[in-house]
């Protein structure tokens, strides 16, 4: 069977996710990668198992491809992906797409453009019972959306010495948890609701308003301390946390809260949705049960089980049921439907996987999410 090569740019925390799940997938190869100095390309390529360290991002493009993962922060994405598309390549791209509206609308353009096949890493889409609590809304059986309770809660910026770049808003833009773990709720609200919200209202708040930046090298979630010396004082303008009242396109309303102070809260996402009919409950520390809410009868628990689910869904289990599914497998569901695509040498029409159509929502979204914390009023989308 002949092998699909790809090449992943970044190797911090994300880009080994990316590899791992690669290597899942029997038709994929994982060729290459690059970082931000050719030691740090090689000593992570050595780490890895990957064959090839690039010297630089130029240097993968100019290689024989079919795809490359750009996996850098944020301020890189843009010129990466424009980059890639331009060399001919097909592009998994993390969110967020770019750092500006303007930027993310140039990217959908070129990417339609060459119809070369584009897709972001909204990942938590395709844990099964998300596509299941989608397809059952698709089908009738939540009836109208009446309400949306949202919360997305982190604790690895909990202490003023927790640091990364994510902190700097040149590197990361103007918001952090929102743009950084409220872009995937508030994709998952839509994706599942099939809802448009319309209007939004922000109140962030800045816990730590200074920080303490290390001076020497310290990896995310590594658990780490320096001594006081090694830190240097540094002001902080994006927000630890976030709540945002939703005004949906069905006139009916929702809610959702973001932080990254909220201690034991390791990466906590949880939604609420009532309907018409009845009421759909999930969470990301539970991911294989979700739980079903009635007025007039018993509530009940669906879990992750291929023999009980729409087969839409059914698509996305790879192991009968409690023999339980995880965050590395979304990525690789994701990562599934994309190379099949790549496979067919297009962009589908109508794809289900998130392209770059949905970055640029996530894009808009979130900037208005800004604008509204800071004129604090309502915000039409």
């Amino acid at each position: 069977m002949k092998k699909l090569k790809v090449a992943v740019a970044g190797t911090g925390f994300i880009g080994p996710a990316h590899i791992e799940a690669l290597r899942r997938l029997p038709d994929v190869e994982v060729v290459g990668l690059t970082d931000v100095t050719p030691e740090i390309a090689k000593q992570k390529a050595e780490q890895l198992g990957v064959e090839k360290a690039y010297a630089n991002y130029d240097e993968l493009l100019k290689d024989d491809l079919d795809c490359v993962h750009i996996c850098t922060p944020n301020f890189l994405h843009y010129e990466m992906a424009k980059k890639a598309l331009e060399a001919g390549k097909n592009v998994v791209c993390e969110k967020p797409l770019s750092m500006t509206i303007k930027e993310a609308e140039d990217l959908v353009a070129i990417a339609e453009k060459t119809g070369l096949v584009n897709a972001i890493h909204f990942n938590l889409r395709y844990y099964p019972l998300i596509r299941q609590m989608k397809t059952m809304r698709e089908k009738g059986d939540l009836g109208e959306v009446y309400s949306v309770i949202g919360s997305y809660l982190q604790d690895w910026l909990y202490y003023d010495t927790d640091y990364n770049w994510r902190l700097e808003p040149d590197k990361s833009g103007d918001s952090r948890a929102i743009a950084d773990i409220g872009s995937h709720l508030i994709d998952l609200v839509e994706y599942i609701t099939g809802l448009e919200i319309v209007e939004v209202m922000a109140d962030f708040n800045t816990v730590h308003k200074i920080r303490k930046k290390p001076l020497k090298p310290i990896e995310t979630y590594s658990g780490k301390m320096l001594q006081p010396e090694d830190y240097a004082e540094v002001p902080i303008n994006t927000e630890d946390y976030a709540t945002v009242l939703l005004r949906f396109n069905n006139g009916n309303k929702g809610v959702v809260t973001v932080s990254q102070v909220s201690a034991g809260r390791k990466n906590r996402a949880s939604l609420e949705i009532a309907g018409g009919k009845q009421t759909f409950a999930w969470c990301s520390e539970m991911p294989n049960e979700m739980w079903i809410g009635k007025r007039e009868t018993y509530n009940g628990v669906l879990m992750r089980d291929p023999s009980l689910m729409y087969q839409e869904s059914r698509e996305l289990v790879s192991f009968p049921g409690g023999h339980n599914e995880g965050f590395p497998d979304t990525s690789k569901q994701l990562f599934k439907e994309v190379y099949k695509a790549i496979k067919e040498g297009k962009q589908p029409a109508h794809p289900l996987f998130p392209t770059f159509k949905d970055g640029l929502r996530e894009m808009i979204l979130c900037e208005r999410i800004v604008e509204s914390h800071k004129k604090q009023a309502w915000v039409k989308i």
